[in-house]
């Protein structure tokens, strides 16, 4: 995994609660390829995603560039069944 400190942020992003409304795909997508993850097109605006053993179809949004926030749940859940999780912030 080489994930730069971008990839950190996005992470952190995607598994913050409740779900947030302005997280770009594009850098969804950065994140899963950073991390290791199989990404082939499908039809029309549909990814799929194969990561750790675990499968998924995911549609890119449009004509928005920002993932929904079902979306974004469901990326989540994906990448924690995959074994992803951001790091721990360490406590003073």
């Amino acid at each position: 995994m080489k994930m730069n400190k971008k990839h950190e942020r996005t992470l952190g992003a995607i598994f913050k609660l409740p779900a947030q409304s302005n997280v770009v795909w594009k850098d969804c997508e950065k994140l899963l390829d950073a991390i290791g993850a199989k990404i082939s097109e499908g039809e029309g605006s549909r990814i799929r995603i194969a990561l750790n053993g675990r499968k998924a179809v995911f549609h890119r949004p449009h004509p928005r560039k920002e993932t929904d926030k079902g979306a974004l749940v469901s990326l989540r859940k994906f990448l924690e069944n995959a074994g992803i999780k951001p790091k721990e912030k360490k406590k003073p």
